[in-house]
Formats: C-alpha cells, sequence, structure tokens
C-alpha cells in the first residue's frame, strides 16, 4: 500500500462516518443503510485516489467531493482491484461538447475499449452515442443537459447489459467478449468531465453458509493445544464463536472470487477488542494457513488511522488498514475481492486494504504470494474470542 501523509489520512474521517450513515440520508459519496444491505461498496471513497491508478497523460484532481480532469493529454483513470459481474452506479458532468466515459471489465494494459467495454458518455458522437457500448453496440439517442449532474448506471450479468440514464432505460444488449476486469474513468484531452458517487455491487453471490448447521464446514484445532478449546455454533442464523485458538474451514476452495458478509466482535470490556480474521486461499487442514484478513477493532490515541495489530480489514502481516471503521457490539459489513495477486478489502463499504502481492509465487501464502485455490477459514484466536458471522455469500471471479 503507498503511504500516506497523516494530514490526508485524518481528513478521510468525515467520509468514513458519513458512509455509514444511520440517519439513510444519501449524501454524496455515501451509502445507506440499505445499500450496504443489498452488497453495495463504494468504488471511489470521495476523498483520495486510493485504489486507482493513473493511465495515461491525463491529470486526475480530487476536491469537494468530486472527481475530476480537465487538463493533461488523453487518460484514464483505473480502479486496481477487478471485477466480473456487477451493478454500478456513477454520476457524471460534462460541458456542452462533453466527451468522456466508463469502462467495463478492461486491461491496464492495452486499449481499454478493446480489452474491455467502453460505456460511452459523449450526446453527438455520430455512431456510438451516449450509453452505448463502444464497439459492440449502439443506444438510443438522447441529448443531455450540459454542467449538469446525471446517474449512470449499468448492470454486467455474464454476458448482458443493461444500461439507464437518470432512471431511464438506454441499452440492453448481450455481449460475451470480456467477462472481469477494472472499472476505468476516461479523460480527453480540452474535454473537462467530473464523477462522483461511484458505486459497485458484485453479481451473483451465493451463500457458503445455510444459516441452520455447519454442513459444509469442518473444524481445524490448534497443533499447540492438546484439548481443543474453540467452540462454534449456530445461533439465530449466525455462526457463533467462543474461546481459542482453532478454525472453521469450508470444505469447498476457491481462487479468484468476491466475498461479502457481516460480522459482530462481542465484549463487555471497552478496553478489550475480540481478534479474529477471515483466512483465505489456505490449506485444508493446515492451521491458520493462507492469506489472513484481520478483524481487530482496536486503534491507538483516539486515532482510527493508527489501527492496533494491523487493524479490521487489513491483509495480516502484509498491510494494514488505513483506518479503523467499525466498533465492537455492532454488525459490521466486509467484503473482500481476491484475484491473481491483488487483494482489497471494504469495511461498511470503505475500502481499506488495497494489496498486490509481489512476492515469488508458492503454497504457503505466509512466506509466498498463494494464487492458487484454498479453503476459507474463520478464526478462533484465543480465551477471550466471541463473535458471530453470518450473511456468508461468495461468488467466483473468472479467468481471462
Amino acid at each position: 500500500m503507498k503511504s500516506t501523509s497523516r494530514n490526508v489520512m485524518l481528513s478521510f474521517g468525515l467520509t468514513f462516518f458519513l458512509a455509514y450513515n444511520l440517519s439513510g440520508q444519501n449524501r454524496p459519496n455515501t451509502l445507506t443503510p440499505q445499500e450496504l444491505s443489498e452488497g453495495w461498496i463504494l468504488l471511489w471513497d470521495g476523498e483520495s485516489m486510493f485504489g486507482w491508478e493513473p493511465q495515461g497523460k491525463g491529470e486526475w484532481k480530487v476536491a469537494s467531493g468530486v472527481l475530476s480532469a480537465s487538463s493533461g493529454e488523453n487518460g484514464w483513470l483505473a480502479s486496481n482491484t477487478q471485477f466480473g459481474d456487477f451493478a454500478l452506479k456513477v454520476d457524471y458532468r460534462t460541458g456542452a461538447d462533453g466527451n468522456s466515459g466508463v469502462f467495463l471489465r478492461s486491461l491496464k494494459e492495452g486499449e481499454p475499449a478493446k480489452t474491455g467495454y467502453e460505456l460511452q458518455i459523449c450526446d453527438t458522437h455520430k455512431d456510438y452515442p451516449t450509453g452505448s457500448l463502444v464497439f459492440y453496440s449502439r443506444a438510443n439517442r438522447i441529448t443531455t443537459e450540459a454542467n449538469h449532474w446525471h446517474t449512470l448506471e449499468v448492470q454486467a450479468d455474464k454476458d448482458h447489459f443493461t444500461v439507464w440514464l437518470d432512471g431511464g432505460e438506454l441499452l440492453d444488449t448481450r455481449d460475451k467478449s470480456h467477462t472481469v476486469g477494472v472499472i476505468g474513468l476516461q479523460y480527453n484531452k480540452d474535454k473537462p468531465v467530473e464523477f462522483r458517487n461511484i458505486k459497485i455491487k458484485p453479481l451473483g453471490l451465493r451463500p457458503f453458509f445455510n444459516g441452520k448447521d455447519l454442513t459444509g464446514w469442518k473444524k481445524v484445532d490448534s497443533p499447540k493445544v492438546p484439548t481443543p478449546l474453540h467452540e462454534w455454533s449456530v445461533r439465530e442464523g449466525m455462526i457463533h464463536v467462543e474461546k481459542g485458538p482453532g478454525q472453521l474451514e469450508t470444505e469447498s476452495q476457491y481462487q479468484d472470487f468476491a466475498l461479502q458478509l457481516e460480522i459482530r466482535t462481542n465484549s463487555s470490556d471497552p478496553s478489550h477488542h475480540p481478534n479474529s480474521g477471515v483466512f483465505f486461499r489456505g490449506n485444508s487442514g493446515v492451521f491458520w494457513s493462507g492469506y489472513e484478513s484481520q478483524i481487530q477493532n482496536g486503534y491507538k490515541e483516539g486515532d482510527r488511522s493508527k489501527p492496533v495489530d494491523f487493524g479490521t480489514g487489513a491483509i495480516y502481516n502484509r498491510v494494514a488498514a488505513r483506518r479503523v471503521i467499525p466498533d465492537d457490539g455492532q454488525f459490521f459489513y466486509k467484503t473482500i475481492v481476491a484475484q491473481g495477486r491483488h487483494l482489497a478489502v471494504w469495511v461498511n463499504g470503505i475500502q481499506v486494504t488495497d494489496f498486490t502481492d509481489d512476492r515469488t509465487e508458492g503454497a504457503n501464502a505466509r512466506q509466498q504470494a498463494r494464487l492458487t485455490a484454498g479453503t476459507i477459514s474463520l478464526q478462533a484466536h484465543d480465551l477471550t474470542t466471541n463473535l458471530d458471522f453470518r450473511n456468508l455469500r461468495i461468488v467466483e471471479l473468472p479467468g481471462r
């Protein structure tokens, strides 16, 4: 993860708290409780360029909750995370001669409109007007109001694409050329463009916990403890764990995926924060193996940008969470996207981890870049462990 100054980290505070807005008001660059429960995450946090990488020579700026480009040569801004099937929402604003686009399932290498799809933003394009998939499918022509915010929505469900602008359908088409890739924002020289409210929801997630019993799961004991202490049960549709060490792992294995779940850390002592984790790409039956997405809500000096023990959402021992978002005693949402060497984590819809594992490839994620399929495990850390897990869902990502 790239280093970020303390002042910038502290400035994230307002956005993070607004993002989990219990009042239900839908302010720019935030998610409502309903959106969180439906699986939406913020692809752009409204404050920084975290999780994105400029391509080409366009000059991108962040100010007052708006992501914009108005100078430089042609270029585009690419998400570091790849998505397969998804619903995407984005607000944009251009001038009367605006010409931009949103790239879908593209690669950073090559031309994004050809390695993936370009969702057009240009009313005057003679062949592919606003809402079209350039080179693939033409949308109904419309004229939008210049210098006014518009909401572009697209659902990409396997080969089926549906596009809406300000609630009205512009395109319903099918194409199977590209199955997974990054999301991108386009800047054409001398055509200023602004974006905000960039939200995405992975599609196709299926439960891997049935809500009734632990079918499909198995317990793995610590080799250092002769008598197993971890206690797993199902309560009110939740996986409940107390004590430890130990783990509960899936019988199935997963390689590249998007995973979402809800977690609650239970503690009656405000100075103690239960420790746990979600392991993935682990070795079946091997204690605490694979990558660990940390669960630890503690932070130092009253500053959420100073996590204790890497912090909730971190890739443990690899990169710390940039901010601790959740509190003990309350369910929070976690999204993990693993695609090849790139791992990303969102907590309550805010991305806290953006990590690319550049180590030599191997079978042990603690020492090497583990790229092959493995188990998913829930961790029982120690005798003070007390957590609940619910709504565990996953979708595997296709390869390129």
